[in-house]
């Protein structure tokens, strides 16, 4: 058994097409398609159907696919421990994340784990939080970055919590205000994040006896700000997300303080491999001393 035809599986499933399997893996594009096919005469059953369009997994390609995923996640953890055995480092995590980590931590945590760590290698993965949550529970990747708590049965590491606020245009009455009640935001066109990305502001809103008049959907926080800048409405949003960028809105405390919960959640830290102890373990430590921009 070729565990290099597996890992062509996956890699075709994850990118979607033979062609970008083939350059991911450094391989050409008819070696990519005869492991596919010496797969499938092993094992006995199609496990792809290939078209223009690209591919598309078949029943029986379904079913395969997640014992693919744990057999190739066990070869990579034992790689990292005999290497841990002969004192080299080495292996590779694959990382859940979003747009207000991936802006203001991971350059800074990716830096330093390099610095101490250069032999692993990090592959992120861009997401919202529910698109997170799958890649953990279907072995596309090895942790993630989430707000707390998460839905999937995780374990949870906390790291930081981060305040809630409402943001107003900069010419709006109620920008001079210091606090927002939930009376007065019920007054206003409100621009809610698309599902997926509203976790942390649907939390606030429970709080509101009333649900605010949503005017817009936008699912990129940045877009919300700058909807807010051009006096579309108001919203609710972090402060990391806020201050990692400058902006022409009003920042206002909530009438009920509130803050999400950011952390790491792993399936499992038992079996989570060394490479992932070893980012966990520093990204704990960089975000104790991490300040945010005044």
């Amino acid at each position: 058994m070729s565990l290099l035809k597996y890992e062509v599986f996956q890699t075709i499933v994850d990118l979607g097409s033979l062609a970008r399997a083939a350059e991911t893996l450094g391989l050409t594009q008819s070696a990519i398609s005869h492991a596919l096919s010496s797969l499938e005469d092993e094992l006995g059953c199609v496990l792809m159907i290939r078209n223009r369009t690209g591919v598309r997994l078949t029943a029986n390609g379904e079913r395969v696919l997640k014992h693919v995923r744990n057999m190739l996640g066990c070869h990579e953890q034992l790689k990292q421990e005999v290497a841990a055995i002969h004192g080299i480092e080495a292996g590779m995590i694959r990382i859940g994340t979003f747009s207000s980590i991936s802006i203001n931590w991971l350059p800074g945590i990716m830096r330093r784990f390099r610095e101490e760590h250069p032999r692993i290698e990090i592959r992120l993965v861009n997401g919202d939080f529910e698109e997170i949550e799958d890649g953990l529970k279907n072995g596309t990747i090895d942790l993630g970055f989430m707000s707390l708590p998460a839905l999937g049965n995780f374990e949870i590491i906390p790291l930081r919590e981060d305040r809630m606020v409402c943001i107003v245009p900069e010419e709006h009455q109620l920008s001079g205000m210091e606090r927002i009640t939930f009376a007065q935001m019920e007054q206003e066109s409100f621009i809610m994040p698309t599902p997926g990305c509203d976790q942390d502001v649907r939390r606030v809103l429970q709080k509101l006896p009333c649900q605010p008049r949503v005017q817009f959907l936008a699912g990129d926080d940045y877009a919300i700000i700058a909807m807010v800048e051009n006096g579309l409405g108001i919203s609710i949003i972090s402060e990391m997300i806020l201050k990692s960028r400058g902006s022409r809105v009003a920042m206002l405390e909530l009438e009920i303080p509130c803050s999400r919960s950011l952390g790491i959640v792993v399936p499992s830290r038992k079996q989570a491999s060394p490479a992932a102890h070893k980012f966990i373990e520093l990204a704990r430590r960089w975000v104790e001393e991490w300040r945010l921009p005044s």
